[in-house]
């Protein structure tokens, strides 16, 4: 057994396609193909079946995807330890969020203090996030709601209130609080299902209820503020999030404890580099003082 073989099924495996598999390993499909069958000669058994063109994992296939994956993990866990050990080159962070409205200002503060690492966000649904952080690609994520698992550290940084949002001059803008209640005719801008915060809010409000109705569902916070001070809908925005600047009035919810926690995740299994162990401080210490 080879480790390219390994390399070969893995991908094959996520993809359950033989071309695009092809494509993103930049080979040829009948070398991917003859790499398949050697593998699976090698183990004596089919790891997938065939019918036609299509090709579906079965049931040996999965079982040998989850050690495959743990055996590419932990060597590309020994390489990143030794890289880092020998100091051959900058490290460099990969990080996923599903909360954002934070992310600005801890890698300024991050960017401070060291400047030569090199990090990179992906913006990601709490599924999109967690099979990343299940296999072990990513660094660190900042999630909203917090993830537990048995290969996952999850760690509790902030409660942060969620607040409504609405325009001046709506019938709610000399109003201090409201009830979920009162907004069950309002029309909503908001993130896409799978976020934490939208799934959220949409949970409570149906439990009053009422199913709120979205005029818009994007995949970008950010650019829910510039759709409320438009007047085009109201919105659930997290306290954090809120800026002086915008023409927006903030509501509290009254009488539900409608709060988000943010947490930090990491996979257990993943070795945690010099540069992750200062992120991880200064990620920490950024949420102890804006508490």
């Amino acid at each position: 057994m080879e480790l390219l073989q390994l390399q070969y099924f893995v991908t094959v495996a996520r993809l359950e396609h033989m071309t695009e598999a092809a494509q993103s390993l930049h080979v040829t499909q009948s070398s991917l193909s003859k790499t398949i069958q050697r593998l699976e000669e090698d183990l004596g058994a089919t790891l997938f079946d065939r019918t036609g063109r299509g090709l579906r994992l079965n049931e040996f296939g999965s079982r040998f995807l989850r050690r495959a994956e743990r055996a590419l993990f932990e060597l590309e866990q020994g390489r990143q330890e030794i890289r880092d050990l020998s100091s051959q080159e900058p490290s460099a962070l990969e990080l996923a969020v599903t909360t954002a409205s934070m992310l600005p200002g801890i890698l300024r503060e991050f960017r401070k203090k060291m400047p030569n690492i090199h990090f990179h966000v992906q913006m990601l649904t709490t599924h999109e996030m967690v099979t990343l952080l299940h296999q072990g690609e990513v660094d660190f994520c900042l999630s909203s709601p917090p993830i537990q698992g048995e290969d996952i550290e999850c760690q509790v940084m902030f409660v942060d209130p969620i607040l409504v949002a609405v325009p001046h001059g709506h019938w709610l803008a000399d109003r201090d609080s409201v009830s979920l209640t009162e907004l069950k005719d309002e029309w909503f801008v908001g993130v896409r299902k799978g976020y934490g915060t939208r799934d959220l809010v949409d949970s409570v409000c149906q439990s009053v209820g009422f199913v709120p109705r979205y005029v818009y569902e994007g995949d970008e916070p950010a650019r829910l503020s510039s759709l409320v001070e438009a007047g085009i809908g109201i919105a659930f925005m997290p306290g954090t999030a809120r800026n002086s600047r915008e023409q927006i009035h903030y509501l509290q919810v009254e009488d539900q404890e409608l709060v988000r926690e943010i947490a930090l995740l990491w996979n257990k299994g993943r070795y945690i580099s010099r540069a992750a162990l200062e992120f991880r401080e200064l990620v920490s210490e950024y949420f102890k003082l804006l508490s």
